[in-house]
């Protein structure tokens, strides 16, 4: 059976505070041996699903749902979630949609949207997948506690790099066998090999400088855009964001 290096923690260019284009995203992975993801862009599934369509390996649709509580990702999603609402009302759409319920860097420190401790262990039943290891994350010790909650709930881990570029790609994997369901794949992930190292501290700081200068831009864009429709209201108006 094909053998898998799985990274289920990556952005795209369609999170705001990511550099990494498509194309060279699937470069990035086919030269590192990277032939499992899940896209998982913040609050959009729009990239994924590009992703999906064009590379030559396995691709999850998934999203980084920032809610109330903090942040969880859906797995294997058919339509996008809206930011703001509650965990549970969250976890439910995800649910409904069939998908998976993976909690990102659950105990990292310094990670504002981590979801808050007594709302992971109030909806800990509706768990699949904890991420036991985080590129981005600062403390090793944190990812350990990761697994530690995760070997204790009886919850299968997984390792995430959080890129935000190409050059973090690989640097979080689970080597596994290869999978068809989704029940599969939780089977199989308990039985992988966790691979991951951390990743420069510039990277997540620059992350931060590109999101405030993107939410700027984007602000002024849309100004623009309302001005046009304003001036030709029956002239469609093309997204330039990307």
């Amino acid at each position: 059976m094909k053998t898998l290096r799985m990274d289920l923690h990556t952005h795209t260019l369609y999170s705001h505070d990511s550099v990494l284009k498509l194309e060279h995203y699937v470069e990035a992975c086919v030269r590192k041996g990277i032939n499992c993801v899940a896209v998982t862009d913040h609050n959009e599934i729009d990239g994924a699903k590009r992703m999906q369509k064009m590379a030559p390996f396995k691709v999850i649709v998934g999203e980084e749902i920032r809610t109330r509580d903090g942040e969880i990702s859906g797995l294997f999603l058919k339509e996008r979630i809206p930011p703001n609402l509650s965990a549970f009302e969250t976890i439910r759409r995800i649910r409904e949609q069939k998908g998976l319920v993976y909690i990102p860097h659950p105990f990292a420190s310094g990670v504002f949207m981590r979801l808050k401790q007594h709302v992971l262990e109030s909806v800990v039943d509706e768990i699949d997948i904890v991420e036991g290891w985080n590129s981005r994350g600062l403390l090793r010790a944190d990812d350990d506690r990761a697994r530690a909650f995760a070997e204790r709930h009886d919850l299968p881990f997984a390792a995430g790099s959080d890129a935000h570029s190409r050059f973090e790609l690989g640097s979080a994997y689970v080597e596994m066998k290869d999978f068809k369901t989704k029940e599969q794949l939780l089977r199989n992930l308990r039985e992988g090999r966790l691979f991951g190292r951390k990743t420069n501290l510039l990277f997540p700081a620059s992350s931060v400088v590109l999101g405030r200068a993107r939410v700027l831009g984007g602000h002024r864009t849309d100004k623009a855009r309302e001005k046009r429709r304003t001036r030709n209201p029956t002239k469609k108006i093309f997204s330039d964001d990307f």
